[in-house]
């Protein structure tokens, strides 16, 4: 976090000089107008209600008419602090409270400037309760918006877009255009389609201050439109990303945008997947100017040591530094000690968080694991689980699936995959949304996962999300998108169809493009048909499942003739 410096003191002396009503934390259950009086009457009597903070409790339709009804008197109304206020609420519940406080405050003609709603289970159908009041007159003075650990999901990310571009636009209209300042919305699942939404919004707003959007899935072209928008708000001093999928890739487009904002105070990219290469992209744009950087989180990345090394040196400058957080990397213990003492040079001891967590000692534990382990059964390790990394060096690795860019060479596995799916973001299963991309982006997705996707025509489906891939990636996408239905396709027809119709596109693609035997090897290699030089090398998926999905490929004519030889060969003699 950053320091309070004399701007917050102002702020929060400021603060105390309102006067409201607050019931934060009592547990209270407003279900009707009656066992909620003693509020409303609160509300009622209070002569300048600057602020409702009601935190901590739970309140119901029925109640929250009646608050509406209360809150309709008070025209100076500012703030409206309505963290975790729906505990034990039906979801049908929460859009109609919400949607009757927001008609009371619209009829007063209130002018908002905080609206916190965070640690409510909201999800797309509570967000429909918010997006009238989001659109209406009552909103074009919000300067902080707080929606965190809300469910909203990509649907609900859409809709909290366009009611803030509407807001915006007819705000501008009145001459008094929106100006938020700080957006909040940390562990809502929004994914790609959902911060690509948010970040046109954030483009046209152009006055953030702080944005803050931990664990929602976001992979690189999420990245890259918010990087985009981020340009357009030069102002940013808080940046929180923590724990989405940036990779390098998305590193250079976002160091990029770290370019032009140089009030940066607060950057949190940490268990971001930056690898060494992503982290030299950010410590080259840090180097010189940012003079007012406090804290920098870059924790638990998968950097090296060249990459602590450059980190480092970036903060020789930094006179306002204060909290540096660099554990649970690659650097090793000569790194380590090295970046210890450049930071003791600078003057910066203090800053440097512990450095006692290191991923380099572990892996080189697990690889030493690995090798002992080998043997030269091609069916060794059918069971195993693991993740391909590409190349740190050319900066472009799409992690979430295994892949290789070239994929006839793919790169050993050294990263379990429960280590690699956590640091994707997604904890549980039930944490997942239901979306072809979180299936294709899961490294051994499951039955339950695939069943859950909304779409009837599941072919459809994930043929609509790879052709969203860009081209120079879509092959890599597919090939995986095949293993993983192919996994689960003894249980599934559906499963199975959809394989089928993958290995026909996947084919017609690699003809057009030269690259059938890439393809073929590809295969070979991962449903251990063909050893891989690498002793390194392990197999992740259900190799007997997956044979017997190329294999009813080959019965349908999915797959070429010459390729259908080369395959029946292997398979014949395995």
């Amino acid at each position: 976090m950053s320091s309070f410096g004399f701007k917050d003191f102002a702020e929060a002396l400021a603060e105390t000089k309102l006067s409201g009503v607050s019931f934060v934390g009592q547990a209270k259950n407003w279900g009707t107008v009656a066992e909620a009086k003693d509020l409303i009457d609160a509300i009622t009597n209070c002569k300048t209600l600057d602020y409702l903070h009601l935190e901590g409790n739970t309140l119901g339709v029925d109640a929250a008419n009646g608050i509406a009804e209360a809150l309709k008197k008070h025209p100076e109304f500012k703030q409206a602090l309505w963290k975790d206020l729906f505990t034990g609420r039906l979801k049908t519940e929460i859009p109609q409270a919400l949607m009757s406080l927001g008609k009371g405050m619209i009829a007063a003609g209130a002018k908002l400037t905080v609206l916190d709603c965070s640690d409510n289970a909201l999800g797309p159908n509570g967000m429909t309760g918010l997006v009238d009041l989001l659109k209406s007159p009552t909103c074009y003075s919000l300067q902080e918006l707080k929606l965190n650990n809300c469910g909203l999901g990509i649907g609900g990310g859409k809709m909290l877009a366009q009611a803030l571009t509407e807001c915006h636009a007819a705000s501008s209209s009145a001459g008094t255009p929106l100006k938020l300042k700080v957006f909040i919305a940390g562990r809502n699942r929004l994914e790609n389609d959902g911060a690509k939404a948010l970040a046109k919004v954030f483009g046209i707003i152009q006055t953030l201050e702080e944005v803050a959007m931990p664990q929602n899935g976001i992979y690189h072209p999420g990245i890259l439109a918010l990087s985009e928008a981020f340009k357009l708000n030069p102002n940013l001093r808080v940046l929180n990303l923590n724990d989405n999928t940036i990779t390098a890739k998305g590193a250079r487009h976002l160091a990029e945008a770290i370019e032009v904002m140089q009030n940066l105070v607060d950057v949190n990219l940490g268990d971001c997947l930056l690898k060494t290469t992503g982290a030299i992209f950010i410590s080259e744009v840090l180097q010189d100017g940012h003079e007012k950087l406090e804290t920098l989180n870059l924790g638990f990345n998968e950097i090296g040591a060249e990459g602590g090394l450059e980190i480092a040196a970036a903060l020789h400058n930094k006179t306002h530094i204060k909290d540096v957080q660099l554990n649970g990397n690659q650097f090793g213990t000569d790194c380590r000690d090295r970046i210890t003492e450049l930071m003791l040079e600078y003057g910066k001891g203090d800053a440097l968080g512990p450095l006692d967590e290191d991923e380099s000692d572990v892996e080189e534990e697990e690889n030493d694991e690995e090798n002992d382990e080998y043997v030269d059964d091609e069916t060794e390790g059918e069971e195993s689980e693991g993740e391909y990394e590409a190349s740190e060096d050319d900066g472009d690795e799409i992690i979430g699936i295994n892949r290789n860019s070239t994929l006839d060479e793919p790169a050993p596995n050294d990263l379990s995959w429960k280590k690699l799916n956590d640091s994707v973001a997604f904890v549980s299963e039930e944490a997942r949304p239901n979306t072809v991309e979180t299936f294709c982006n899961t490294t051994v997705p499951t039955l339950a996962m695939f069943n859950a996707l909304e779409e009837n025509d599941k072919v459809a489906a994930f043929r609509a999300f790879l052709q969203s891939i860009p081209e120079e990636d879509y092959l890599v996408y597919l090939v995986y998108s095949i293993l993983k239905c192919s996994v689960i396709s003894k249980e599934s027809n559906e499963a199975l169809e959809v394989s089928q119709m993958l290995f026909n596109d996947c084919y017609e693609f690699a003809e057009k493009t030269n690259q059938v035997k890439r393809v073929n090897n590809f295969f070979l290699y991962q449903l251990g048909l063909l050893k891989h030089e690498d002793k390194n090398f392990h197999l992740v998926y259900d190799i007997k499942a997956c044979r017997a999905a190329l294999q009813h490929a080959i019965k349908k004519n999915s797959i070429p003739a010459e390729a259908r030889s080369t395959f029946e060969l292997f398979l014949n003699n395995c």
